[in-house]
């Protein structure tokens, strides 16, 4: 048996084996806990599934699951009711949270018990019980390997001793790394594998959002949408969002079209050009900005492609990945997408999806594309 963690990108590239120790190491300032919520509920109808809570009640542990749009219909370890004096109904209690001994015979139990094991906080445990406690999650590893079960952590990197930081990193067999991009204060959030011991995987960090209700979202901020004029850039903006806004004047955008994309687990936010020359100063500033570029050309002429290659060249001057759409296949009179590569001078590893932005025929197959380019 494998399972997935349920995070995007990183469901793309490993599943998690039994016996294994995956770690979301959270840097303070940011909210990683959805992770975990996350992986319980990707894999709640799939094996048996526990909660390890130390933080919170189980109310209120059933009530974060519910902003994000989930039910729990797994047992809770309610290692938290013993700490604030309340009495506990859960399958798994443990009396007093601070007495390393007894949580950790109860954790063990669960693992016993279980397929996944989800500790909320492994770094409540470490406050309540002291380091000792990094000895007994490396004995529930052990345990877990012995019963094939999986045991996924969240540990908080609040500024402890650096031994206990490596102590828990060198207890887990996977760690994702969730922390936040700075520039005086937040101003983005990103997770990433860093660390998997069974397999080769390439460290990629990505970015990401959390929507309520749906949970983590990786994240690509800017997307540039380019092309001759009337060549389909608004109708093919429109027809892959979710939401969007464009900005015309007697049926031509005068603006720049914006579109909200949640795909495959990806909120993607694209931006769309005018194809006037007059427009064209716009191109370099949106180019130096964006994470890739998709560029629209009619297939049924011929004669806009030199100007199709001009956006292009002026886009794609910082080397961003990029891919040709070729629209209104659906028409009679279109090119072959390798007529247009032939005409057009484009590299054969440049990737020409043929599409009808009116019909909706083919667009995501060109998302699809860029996204393999920008995910390598």
């Amino acid at each position: 048996m494998s399972i997935k963690l349920g995070i995007p990108v990183i469901d793309d590239v490993i599943d998690i084996p039994t016996g294994k120790v995956v770690t979301y190491c959270v840097d303070p300032e940011v909210e990683g806990d959805v992770f975990l919520m996350q992986t319980l509920h990707e894999n709640s109808e799939k094996c048996k599934c526990t909660l390890v809570i130390t933080n919170m009640s189980p109310m209120v542990a059933r009530n974060r699951f519910k902003e994000f749009g989930w039910n729990i219909n797994f047992p809770i370890v309610d290692a938290y009711s013993g700490l604030v004096g309340d009495l506990s109904n859960e399958k798994y209690v443990v009396k007093d949270p601070s007495n390393a001994e007894e949580l950790s015979k109860i954790v063990e139990d669960a693992i016993k018990e279980n397929d996944l094991v989800a500790i909320n906080s492994l770094s409540t445990m470490i406050d309540l019980c002291g380091e000792r406690i990094v000895e007994y999650f490396k004995s529930w590893g052990k345990l877990a390997t012995i019963n094939n079960s999986v045991l996924v952590v969240n540990f908080v990197a609040w500024p402890y001793d650096e031994k206990i930081i490596n102590a828990v990193k060198a207890c887990s067999n996977a760690i994702v790394k969730i922390g936040g991009v700075h520039h005086r204060v937040i101003i983005g959030q990103y997770y990433g594998l860093v660390k998997v011991d069974w397999t080769e995987v390439k460290k990629k960090l990505i970015l990401f959002k959390v929507i309520k209700p749906g949970g983590v979202r990786a994240y690509i901020p800017k997307i540039l949408v380019t092309g001759p004029y009337n060549a389909g850039k608004t109708t093919f903006i429109h027809a892959i969002s979710n939401k969007a806004v464009s900005v015309d004047r007697l049926g031509t955008t005068v603006a720049l079209d914006h579109g909200y994309v949640e795909y495959k687990g990806f909120t993607i936010d694209i931006f769309g050009t005018p194809g006037q020359e007059r427009f064209d100063p716009l191109l370099k500033m949106l180019g130096g900005e964006a994470f890739g570029v998709i560029v629209v050309v009619d297939s049924t002429k011929p004669e806009d492609f030199p100007r199709a290659k001009e956006m292009l060249e002026k886009t794609t001057k910082f080397g961003l990945p990029y891919v040709i759409a070729a629209n209104k296949q659906d028409l009679p009179n279109a090119l072959h997408p390798e007529e247009i590569r032939k005409r057009m001078s484009l590299p054969t590893n440049t990737p020409i999806i043929s599409m009808s932005a009116i019909n909706g025929e083919g667009v995501y197959d060109v998302l699809d594309a860029l996204l393999k380019i920008l995910l390598g």
